[in-house]
């Protein structure tokens, strides 16, 4: 899906960052920007927009007065270096509240946000056995899970290994991948190493052997292991 952005911020600075953390998501499609709070409702109140990025605290208009003017509001999520607005702004039922400095992760953890809201609403089913999204090399990088080979942890750091592709590198542990991993189609082998289940060709010597390579299995899981493969 595509998703429909425009933004509302008196500050140019802002604006261009929310422009540059937008640009590293393919699923935005930038709208307009404006830093006029009046001139931007009346493009909102002719215009059809996926989602509004406002900032709260603007000379014209507060965001929270814009946003209550709209008769059928638009999925916003506002922007603002000020905390005391918050309670506002989720009463008004907006999607997330960013708050400045915003940090491209927290920015992009938003988006994915309003990605589920309009696949909900359209009653489109995106499960994490689908896609996943990590952070790698300053953008979000969409993985396809039937595409994972084995996940390696280095430290601080994950590998993913995909069919076809070049390995995926990410700070994250592997308790957070598998978090967002379907939990029947992968495993947890050892203290570094998470496999997809279907992939598995064989166990034996307490190897676990893939489609391109063999992988050790730890004490620690070959119970589990046992219980749940089918080689």
């Amino acid at each position: 899906m595509v998703i429909k952005w425009v933004a509302i911020d008196d500050e140019p600075p802002a604006l261009e960052l929310i422009k540059g953390y937008a640009a590293k998501m393919p699923v935005l499609k930038l709208s307009r920007t404006f830093d006029d709070a009046i001139e931007g409702a009346e493009f909102l109140r002719n215009n059809t927009v996926d989602l509004l990025f406002l900032d709260i605290n603007m000379p014209d208009v507060t965001g929270i007065e814009l946003l209550k003017s709209f008769e059928k509001k638009p999925v916003t999520i506002f922007t603002t270096a000020y905390k005391k607005f918050a309670f506002e702004g989720f009463e008004l039922d907006v999607l997330d509240y960013l708050l400045k400095p915003i940090e491209f992760e927290r920015f992009a953890k938003a988006v994915n946000k309003a990605v589920e809201y309009y696949n909900h609403r359209s009653g489109i089913k995106i499960s994490d056995s689908e896609v996943i999204y990590v952070r790698s090399e300053y953008q979000l990088i969409k993985v396809s899970v039937d595409d994972i080979e084995y996940i390696e942890s280095l430290e601080d750091y994950i590998r993913i290994f995909l069919t076809g592709a070049k390995p995926v590198m990410t700070l994250m542990p592997l308790k957070v991948i598998m978090e967002k991993l379907p939990p029947e189609k992968f495993i947890r082998i050892h203290r570094s190493y998470v496999v997809p289940i279907a992939k598995i060709k064989s166990l034996a010597n307490r190897k676990i052997k893939l489609t391109a390579i063999e992988l050790p299995v730890s004490e620690t899981y070959m119970e589990e292991v046992k219980k749940r493969i089918r080689v």
